[in-house]
């Protein structure tokens, strides 16, 4: 059973889980966590030097894969995804719709946009603008991301490159 009291003054609700009383904290009022100064740093600014300051250097990015299939870690394994992604997309900027967080975990919903201006995917530039959705759940530890777990629809982002053509067509 859930009980769900707002605060008015505050712009908070608060979630309460009765049977193991967990307090989950929404703020739509978007004060800042490390999930909105990762996505603006590192994405929205391009600021390479972010990475190493931000994410752990034994870090693993679940749902994001390197050319071999492994998972991204540390800064070492983001980087090169950071640099195809951003050569592709070079004015990419992503929007910290809502953040969630409880004890040492993030949840971020995040909205994606770009111009697709480089080869992705084995797809040339297209110029066409991208729009995808996407979710990650951040795990800190002494201010930096030791973990996040990743949800974004590439699907979309494929279909809108060209890089997936819908069945019958």
């Amino acid at each position: 059973m859930w009980s769900i009291p707002t605060c008015a003054q505050c712009g908070l609700i608060v979630w309460r889980f009765l049977q193991n009383k967990t307090t989950l904290r929404v703020n739509p009022m978007k004060s800042k966590t490390l999930a909105h100064e990762w996505f603006e740093e590192v994405w929205n600014k391009s600021q390479i030097t972010a990475i190493d300051r931000l994410l752990a250097k034994d870090a693993i990015a679940h749902g994001l894969f390197d050319e071999h299939g492994h998972e991204l870690r540390g800064p070492a394994g983001f980087k090169p995804f950071f640099l195809q992604f951003t050569k592709a997309f070079p004015d990419i900027h992503v929007e910290v719709a809502d953040t969630v967080s409880e004890g040492d975990k993030i949840a971020a919903r995040c909205v994606v946009r770009g111009t697709h201006k480089g080869d992705m995917l084995g797809v040339p530039a297209s110029h066409k603008p991208i729009e995808f959705t996407g979710i990650t759940i951040l795990r800190v530890k002494e201010g930096k991301i030791v973990e996040a777990w990743n949800n974004f629809d590439f699907q979309r982002l494929s279909k809108q490159i060209g890089a997936l053509v819908q069945a019958g067509r």
